[in-house]
């Protein structure tokens, strides 16, 4: 494996891989090696210089660079397509799905630390790789694991917010508002009132950004055991690492569902940031919110059926075939008709179509990958596989979506209920948690960066048919 000594250097090289076939398809990824320090405080103080020193670079150099045109199809279609946002931490390319810091989730596994050798990659592993965009020691994510134990206690009023409100609120209306309740000890706010210098915003940011991520766990396994268990908190357990602790948390010790669980939150945790709730989080961050607001106002984008709310969907529709046919085990022919009927009524196909990718999830094959190991046998994973191999040939047909492909959604939903997880209106909940690996890092840079407050211009419908010459 090439090592480069900055992000600078590798920017360079990606350009290069792009002009030239040959060497993309021989070169995966390069990523730069972590220092030696084991604190990430420290890490994001060395690399903070350098980013900005790029920042203005670019815009003394390159300001009036023009990056595409605009579309009225872009303006009406929500935007899509149109670059206008800068995200550190990852990328989506419509054939190849996500990279995370240049790597795509293969890479990931092979070369962040697990939490045995050969495991999935250790959330920790995640965020560090995507705030600083290195790669980290197994001494460093270690080290990362339990500074997230140590700012992981939640205080009294934050479980007091979440009990005002009736058991059967959703649990993502439960979830949001327990992050609100946590804003009241956001340091950023506290630095803002004193007079903070904006140079220095990034460090309560970073504070608030850590805080927010180590609690998430506890406040969401709270939910979790409230809503489905007895309500007793199940304290975090100082030995297990983020993703198993939060499976703990929620009443699952089984070593294959912990392992699941670090598989889970990685490959949620980003999904570059023109998403509904990672952009969500930069928008309301952008007017100097605290990330404890603008990661509320995330999970309430998130909570969305055509975002995060779709991978209860998909779990429901499946079920739902069983209970049409009485089994899992049905043949193709049966499940043909069943997809037609779906859409015939109007509905989509959960799990199958994505904005930007245009070819499998990598999401979704990394997972496949996991049943293939650890539940070749179970009735609803053999219903997922088959499911894939009717519905995107039926979607061509009909020419309905432009990607008919399934997506992450498509197959999350089985997995948890295999290792026990059967209440599916509490999954978006875990995507949340995973998502906040994504978006805190992103807040940290924003505000490292001085990205401004985020203003795009609008158009009355009058406008827009001027604009193009149209008349009404």
């Amino acid at each position: 494996m090439a090592f480069f000594r900055s992000v600078a250097a590798l920017s360079k090289l990606r350009s290069r891989v792009g002009q030239q076939p040959s060497l993309a398809n021989s070169v995966r990824w390069l990523q730069t090696p972590s220092s030696s320090n084991t604190d990430l405080y420290s890490e994001m103080k060395e690399l903070v210089p350098e980013y900005q020193e790029r920042v203005k670079k670019l815009k003394k150099d390159h300001g009036s660079v023009e990056l595409g045109k605009i579309t009225a199809d872009m303006v009406l279609g929500g935007m899509r397509g149109m670059t206008a946002l800068v995200w550190l931490g990852s990328a989506v390319d419509p054939d190849e799905g996500i990279r995370f810091r240049g790597m795509t989730i293969p890479d990931c596994q092979k070369a962040l630390p697990g939490a045995f050798p050969g495991g999935e990659p250790l959330p920790e592993a995640i965020l560090w790789l995507l705030l600083t965009g290195k790669i980290p020691s197994k001494e460093q994510v270690d080290s990362l694991a339990q500074e997230l134990r140590s700012r992981a206690k939640i205080p009294e009023y934050a479980y007091k917010a979440i009990d005002a409100l009736p058991v059967s609120a959703h649990p993502m209306t439960q979830f949001s508002t327990g992050v609100m309740a946590l804003q009241v000890e956001s340091e950023f706010t506290k630095a803002y009132e004193r007079g903070i210098h904006k140079s220095k915003y990034w460090e309560p940011t970073y504070e608030d950004s850590l805080n927010l991520i180590a609690r998430l766990p506890g406040i969401a396994a709270y939910i979790y055991r409230r809503i489905y268990k007895d309500g007793k908190i199940i304290p975090l357990d100082d030995s297990l690492d983020y993703g198993a602790n939060y499976a703990h948390m929620l009443g699952f010790d089984d070593p294959e569902t912990l392992e699941f669980m670090r598989l889970y939150i990685s490959i949620h945790s980003d999904h570059e940031g023109g998403n509904v709730s990672s952009h969500t989080a930069h928008l309301v961050a952008s007017s100097l919110s605290d990330p404890y607001l603008a990661f509320a106002a995330a999970l309430n984008g998130l909570a969305g059926p055509l975002h995060g709310l779709a991978n209860q969907e998909v779990l429901r529709w499946i079920r739902n075939i069983v209970k049409e046919f009485g089994t899992p085990n049905i043949s193709t022919e049966q499940l043909s008709d069943y997809i037609y009927k779906t859409l015939n009524s109007g509905q989509v196909v959960p799990g199958y179509g994505h904005g930007v990718l245009r070819n499998t999830d990598p999401r979704y094959t990394c997972q496949r990958e996991f049943a293939l190991k650890h539940l070749p046998n179970d009735p609803l994973f053999q219903l997922v596989s088959k499911i894939k191999e009717v519905v995107p040939p039926i979607l061509t047909k009909l020419g309905k979506v432009k990607n008919p492909w399934p997506n992450v959604d498509a197959h999350s939903g089985v997995l948890l209920n295999y290792y026990g997880l059967t209440e599916e209106n509490y999954y978006t909940v875990l995507f949340g948690v995973a998502r906040s690996i994504g978006v805190g890092p992103q807040l940290i840079w924003d505000r490292a960066l001085g990205m401004p407050l985020e203003r795009p211009k609008s158009v009355t419908l009058e406008k827009l048919e001027k604009l193009v010459g149209a008349s009404s």
